[in-house]
């Protein structure tokens, strides 16, 4: 046995007795007559106390000098009250006085500390991400992924879901983003995909009577990373027969309620707000709108043309939002909002600012605007002395999300965005779907087996840029959690869509034939979401970025530096599949 108890477990309580600790060696402090070792495990540190009162104390006192950081140890020994008391740790009443000590394993230095706080940058910690692990808090992510993963089958199970497990090689299918292929050996020339979700399966498993499914699953999507965005990422996936838009909804919000209640200790007794995707877009430029702090848009346009502003005068859209508070700012911070507009990524040309000060309402364009139609601008706004209007303007959806952007850093700067507010929101009514402006196709903004609302099912071929989807996201803090919607069960309607979306019958056919087929045989209404478990996991966390709660997670090239993937694969591989590699170097 190599231990006794874990270097988070013992107490004053447990003083006199003999115990054995194995773990790893965080830190040794020498000095001069007594030494001190911190032993750390998964559950805690302990320390370990040599005191060289008897020649076989000093041999180990000799031993335990030898100890570098990360050496994996074994000791024996007495747990004792310990003199000076640390309040810090949970083992910090009490220390072990060594009476045997074995080194299990040496180790290198570590590239960085292995603290709360350490030194290592981002690519130093993803190239050793086993060490990196070990840090206390990396590991509490962990823990708290964990304990969310169990909630989400402790609530469904509870619902009647049944947790069933779908393919990972599966037939490439469109649906929004690019696929990962990978090549059969038994059938060369043809691929398997990884799926980018579960969305047709779980769809069968309806037609196949199973009525309420989920799976926790990887889906597998190539496209641009980001914080919140990873190549393999984790999903809680879900489906549900016989149900509208109000139950899955209802589902869904009582697993969110759930979530919040259990691992949080955050109630909420009110349903969630509910907003439709044109409001959204209308109100924040954004169909995930941040409602921890208020900055809703204010349509300038009509007020705001015909006085000789150029910029103004040749706008599609003129839009501001009051920042309450702020008309002392000096001109370095209005300038550097400015600097932050016109970075390429957000692409606008400039703000136009309007202060009501001590002196009144000022505005940089106090040249072509006077008194009274500043006087417009700040009722339209709801502006109060001591406030600061910002806008924007040009091409309508472009502007609409530049003003998203300087909006979220308004409230960044303005510490408007508390990480432990939560704000969750259904926003509802999407377009079911989106025309390529380049090609004049229309594409699903989901994907394409969502239904359309009730009422516009009819003008799905006839006119399809006014039909709203049935379906659903859930916000929370300006992030998607995650969606939605009531399907397409009806064999007929799934292929006028196919055909709204460009398809051939023979394209529907080769991709999706084995669902149409499957409508042929009895589908019921059903209807479901998918969550994003990694990013639920980082916002419960306090945190953005979903890397800090994927074990081994890839960089923003896509790749994992700690195992050099990806990679080239030799000769006799590529001729077992068939393949010839072409690198295209441009």
């Amino acid at each position: 046995m190599y231990r006794t108890h874990t270097c988070g477990e013992l107490r004053l309580a447990d003083a006199g007795k003999t115990v054995t600790l194995s773990g790893w060696v965080q830190r040794t402090r020498d000095l001069g007559g007594m030494t001190f070792v911190d032993l750390r495990d998964r559950y805690g540190i302990t320390q370990l106390a040599f005191n060289p009162g008897s020649e076989v104390q000093q041999a180990l006192v000799a031993q335990a000098r030898t100890l570098g950081r990360e050496f994996v140890v074994q000791t024996s020994g007495v747990v004792t009250e310990r003199e000076s008391k640390n309040k810090n740790i949970a083992t910090g009443e009490v220390e072990i006085v060594v009476q045997e000590l074995n080194i299990l394993n040496e180790a290198e230095l570590p590239p960085f500390t292995i603290e709360d706080e350490t030194d290592g940058g981002d690519e130093v910690r993803a190239k050793y991400r086993y060490l990196d692990l070990r840090r206390p808090t990396v590991r509490s992510n962990f823990e708290l992924r964990h304990r969310m993963a169990m909630e989400v089958r402790n609530y469904l199970s509870a619902q009647r879901f049944l947790e069933v497990e779908t393919p990972v090689l599966i037939k490439s299918t469109p649906e929004g983003a690019r696929d990962f292929v990978v090549p059969s050996r038994m059938n060369q020339g043809e691929f398997y995909a990884l799926p980018q979700s579960p969305q047709t399966f779980k769809q069968l498993l309806m037609v196949a009577g199973f009525d309420r499914y989920f799976q926790i699953v990887k889906c597998f999507r190539d496209e641009d990373l980001r914080a919140d965005r990873q190549p393999e990422f984790t999903q809680i996936d879900c489906e549900m027969a016989f149900v509208e838009r109000e139950d899955v909804l209802n589902t869904f919000e009582g697993l969110a309620k759930h979530l919040f209640s259990s691992i949080l200790k955050k109630e909420f007794s009110a349903p969630f707000q509910r907003m439709e995707y044109d409001d959204a877009m209308g109100l924040y430029g954004s169909d995930k709108p941040d409602l921890r702090f208020g900055m809703p848009f204010v349509d300038l346009t009509q007020p705001s043309q015909g006085k000789g502003f150029k910029v103004f005068d040749e706008a599609e859209l003129i839009v501001g939002i009051k920042a309450e508070g702020i008309a002392g700012w000096s001109r370095k911070q209005t300038d550097a909002l400015i600097d932050f507009v016109k970075r390429p990524q957000i692409g606008s040309s400039g703000i136009v600012f309007v202060r009501w000060g001590e002196e009144g309402l000022k505005s940089t364009v106090d040249k072509f605007y006077s008194p009274d139609d500043l006087q417009r601008w700040a009722d339209a706004a709801t502006m109060q002395k001591g406030d600061l209007l910002c806008i924007l303007a040009g091409e309508q959806h472009k502007t609409r999300k530049q003003m998203n952007e300087l909006r979220l850093h308004l409230g960044d700067l303005l510490g408007l965005r508390d990480p432990w507010n939560f704000k969750p929101l259904w926003v509802l009514n999407f377009p079911l779907l989106e025309k390529d402006e380049e090609s004049g196709r229309w594409h699903a903004m989901h994907h394409p087996f969502t239904s359309p609302i009730p009422e516009h099912a009819h003008l799905l071929e006839s006119d399809p840029g006014a039909v709203k989807a049935n379906a659903y996201d859930l916000v929370i803090n300006g992030t998607e959690i995650g969606g939605g919607s009531i399907r397409i069960h009806d064999r007929s309607m799934q292929e006028a869509m196919f055909r709204v979306l460009g398809f051939t019958d023979e394209d529907a056919r080769y991709k999706f034939g084995f669902l149409l087929d499957a409508f042929e045989y009895g589908a019921p209404p059903h209807g479901g979401a998918a969550f994003g478990f990694d990013r639920w996991v980082s916002l419960f966390g306090g945190r953005s970025d979903i890397r800090e709660f994927i074990a081994f997670p890839k960089n923003n090239a896509g790749r994992d530096t700690m195992i050099d993937a990806p990679s080239r694969i030799d000769d006799v591989q590529l001729k077992e599949l068939g393949i010839d590699v072409t690198v295209n170097t441009k």
